[in-house]
């Protein structure tokens, strides 16, 4: 299937969904010098007595002349104290979306700087990354999961076969396969003919927070062929069911908008060059 198949007004409307920039001002968040994220004007206002310059041992907190704040210091131990203020708050509504997971923090030249509560990435604007797997069958269809009702984030869409942050802990090909069997229950040695799909980056206000917070999202895709036999099953629970499509049933699914918009602007990518 062609990306011309999928009709070119839903197209568009995805891609602005994708790249939707922040509902207020934002001001930029510099670690040593090195921008890696942005706040809004009042988000320290809690955590800054002053408004202007927090001190501590390990690092230095402080909004600059030019309306952007600095750490200075120690960068994991500055983003950690962040986080649990933020949590103690509930600024941003943190509190829901901690995970007692750490992110890597990567400078604009891609070297990493520091490491970051997942549950408070989005209010600071700072940029994450992310892994998903499209599964095709040798005859073409997709397999494809329904995300569970208790999800967090978009409970009940649908998704690609597998897809998930990359913690620090992880780089790419360990996320993938950690995420793979996870989610489907499959090993990622026996998918045949792996390849990199490709990347797509989302920016777009956080809606869980109301828009507080700032989604700046890296996606690696990569597609495969589930051999023939292998039925996903999900292992951590956060899958409700998996179901597979033919790629015009997925088109006319996708364009009801009942996929994420990550799987929407991937399987999108995917479809047209299956």
């Amino acid at each position: 299937m062609q990306q011309s198949c999928l009709n070119p007004l839903w197209l568009d409307a995805l891609h602005a969904r994708a790249n939707c920039p922040p509902l207020r001002p934002r001001q930029d968040l510099l670690l040593n010098g090195e921008r890696i994220g942005s706040v809004e004007r009042d988000c320290f206002k809690q955590i800054v007595p002053d408004g202007q310059r927090l001190k501590t041992d390990a690092f230095v907190l402080e909004r600059s002349a030019d309306d952007c704040w600095h750490i200075t210091g120690q960068g994991t131990q500055a983003l950690a104290y962040i986080a649990q203020a933020c949590r103690t708050e509930n600024i941003g509504c943190v509190r829901e979306q901690w995970r007692d997971e750490l992110l890597a923090v990567f400078s604009p030249e891609n070297r990493q700087l520091a490491c970051v509560e997942r549950g408070v990435a989005r209010l600071l604007g700072i940029a994450t990354r992310a892994v998903h797997l499209v599964g095709f069958t040798s005859n073409g269809h997709v397999w494809v999961q329904q995300r569970s009702l208790d999800k967090a984030i978009d409970p009940g869409l649908w998704d690609t076969t597998v897809g998930g942050l990359v913690p620090a802990s992880d780089n790419l090909t360990k996320a993938l396969v950690r995420e793979t069997w996870e989610e489907a229950g499959i090993k990622l040695d026996v998918v045949q003919q792996l390849h990199a799909g490709g990347r797509v980056i989302v920016q777009h206000p956080n809606a869980r927070d109301g828009a507080i917070g700032y989604v700046v999202e890296q996606i690696d895709w990569f597609a495969g062929v589930i051999p023939d036999g292998i039925t996903p099953i999900n292992q951590d629970g956060e899958v409700s069911q998996f179901a597979l499509l033919q790629p015009l049933e997925l088109k006319l699914q996708m364009e009801s908008n009942v996929f994420t918009l990550d799987a929407s602007l991937i399987l999108s990518h995917a479809l047209s060059h299956h």
